[in-house]
């Protein structure tokens, strides 16, 4: 027990239960259900594939019925009728056009094979503490799956590192990795970027074995060629979990054409041809059904431009046609990337560490292969500012870290990786006057970049409930009025969808003309949802200043003045929840439900 492998032993039983430790702290001081709508969407997308109603949502974009109306040439009532399954009373559904396949179908063999309990049913589905709502069992469980992915990302940046740099960048590295704050609220919100993280480390170990062998007198060209092809489908898997991942396939061409040998355009048109292979059905599938390569999400670059400003585009039902003008996105670019620069890149992970990163980029290393990964990361960088600053909508003004537009944080971990490098080639200069004087130096370094991580674990317990807007038990508990078969509508459809499992499209533009179009023309709306997302809108702006027809004044109307206008079907108003939430539904279905 004191020498050789049983002292070996008891380390890493001692760290595993350190580590182990850790997590549990988190979950218990600092977990959060989820909080961003793409996490809950990919979740019912999830269940909805557990449970065999096949590639369908509950979340339903009027943008998303307007594409596959077009598509067959408006014979088909906007896709809302299908018979692809067998239960009669879940028979209508509509195709996601909004995520890619890997994430979703993941978490759906999680929930196939897990003991997830998504019924609405009060009694059995949430955790409470001292009787009142406090965890969602499967949002829980989701964090559980990404915080084992988080533990994965862990051991890859400490082998990423060793292989780099040396036993000191390794181990400082995966601690922190392990103590980035960022990470875990990215594991607690129900997003893939955890999995992506993942392929990006895996891209990278690809590409070191690929500059390694090419450096070689007499390189194996079938390994080479074999970590080529594991280059090109990592980067196909990535697209398939984030669209916008798949722009790393360009720093991966241009890595293949100037450090992959003599057979580099060999190399790099077979990582572009597995690319290809693994997208194309994918992109098929999608166009047979809506006419577009990849549905709602191509459209991301037209949104908060001064056409479609927050989420316009994605709420209309018919859409007004600009031609294509290149000055508004030039505009969104430049915008953007001014607040990407000023704010996102000097603290990407949430972390000190990125500090060092960019001071680093001062150093020549001498390893060849440091130097050339370090070329790889800085082309992903700026391909990912880019793509982040033409995407981004209004997601990241709701959550502006913790949001799926967020490319730069999947290459934090190797941000980390550089940063301690660095780091430690400053501290190899200095002259100490005792060497453990070292260890302090290092101690201090690894708890200011976890100073986030230390302040998250203090008092105060952080509240696991996300709301505003979002409270489970209203939430079900307003869906479990309606039957399977109904049509809701709601401004936080996503979270309707997953927590009431209830068929609910995105609020419209306004109650009068583009609320009526879909309740005439697509499904009759059966009841109306609404939050404080919406009910704390600005007094100014979007009240008063508004239409006649816009929310805005129906909310007072119904709120403060008790009235709801003539030709508005849904008129029953149950009590108890205004003036922060409001319901509307067509007769009195709470006193059904008794």
């Amino acid at each position: 027990m004191e020498m050789g492998g049983g002292a070996r032993a008891l380390r890493y039983f001692l760290l595993t239960l350190v580590v182990f430790c850790l997590a549990v702290l988190y979950d218990l001081h600092a977990y959060k259900n989820m909080f961003t709508p793409e996490g809950m969407d990919s979740a019912q997308l999830a269940r909805n594939i557990a449970t065999g109603k096949g590639y369908t949502t509950e979340f339903i974009r009027p943008l998303s019925l307007s594409l596959v109306q077009n598509h067959n040439g408006g014979q088909e009532p906007l896709s809302l009728s299908s018979t692809n399954f067998v239960d009669s009373a879940r028979i209508q559904a509509h195709p996601d056009l909004a995520n890619p396949p890997v994430y979703p179908v993941i978490l759906a063999g999680l929930m196939k094979f897990g003991n997830f309990r998504y019924p609405i049913d009060l009694k059995h589905s949430f955790w409470t503490e001292n009787d009142k709502f406090s965890r969602y069992q499967p949002d829980f469980l989701i964090a559980i799956f990404n915080q084992i992915l988080l533990l994965v990302a862990v051991v890859m940046v400490f082998f990423l590192a060793l292989k780099l740099f040396d036993a000191r960048v390794a181990w400082t590295s995966a601690i922190l990795t392990f103590g980035c704050e960022l990470l875990w609220r990215f594991s607690s919100s129900g997003l893939s970027t955890l999995l992506l993280i993942l392929l990006i480390l895996g891209l990278v170990w690809c590409v070191i074995k690929i500059e390694e062998l090419a450096r070689e007198p007499q390189p194996a060209l079938n390994q080479l060629l074999g970590w080529t092809i594991a280059c090109g489908g990592l980067a196909g898997i990535g697209v398939l979990t984030r669209y916008a991942f798949g722009w790393v396939i360009i720093p991966i061409l241009v890595f293949l054409l100037l450090f992959s040998g003599q057979r580099r355009i060999l190399h790099a048109m077979v990582a572009f041809g597995v690319f290809g292979v693994i997208l194309t059905p994918w992109i098929i599938r999608n166009y047979m059904i809506s006419g577009t390569l990849f549905g709602t999400a191509g459209f991301a670059i037209m949104e908060q431009t001064q056409y479609y400003p927050q989420f316009v585009l994605e709420r209309s039902l018919h859409p007004s046609a600009y031609g294509f003008m290149l000055k508004p996105y030039l505009a969104k670019m430049a915008v953007n990337i001014q607040s990407i620069l000023s704010n996102d890149l000097p603290t990407l992970g949430g972390s000190w560490a990125s500090i060092f990163f960019l001071a680093g980029l001062l150093l020549a290393f001498q390893k060849a292969s440091i130097r050339r990964i370090r070329y790889f990361l800085l082309l992903c960088l700026g391909i990912f500012i880019v793509v982040q600053s033409l995407g981004r909508t209004e997601l990241s003004v709701e959550n502006p870290t913790v949001n799926s537009e967020n490319l730069l944080i999947l290459i934090a971990p190797m941000v980390f990786i550089y940063g301690t490098g660095f780091f430690f080639t400053l501290l190899d200069q200095l002259e100490l006057p005792i060497k453990e004087l070292s260890y302090a130096i290092i101690g201090g370094f690894v708890i200011l970049c976890c100073l986030p991580m230390i302040f998250i674990l203090l008092p105060p317990k952080t509240n696991p409930v996300a709301y505003p807007p979002y409270y489970p038990p209203d939430i079900q508990n307003f869906a479990g009025w309606m039957k399977p078969d109904e049509l809701m509508m709601s401004d936080v459809p996503w979270a309707v969808a997953w927590y009431g499992d209830r068929q609910c499209v995105w609020l419209s533009r306004n109650p009068g003309d583009d609320f009526f179009d879909i309740n005439d023309n697509v499904k009759t709306i059966s009841a109306l949802y609404l939050t404080p997302k919406t009910m704390n809108g600005r007094f100014l702006s979007d009240w008063l200043e508004a239409s006649d027809s816009s929310w805005g004044k129906f909310i007072i109307q119904v709120a403060l003045q008790g009235q709801i206008p003539p030709k508005f079907q849904l008129r029953a108003v149950p009590s108890g929840f205004l003036p922060d939430r409001l319901f509307l539904t067509d007769y009195p279905r709470w006193k059904v439900a008794k």
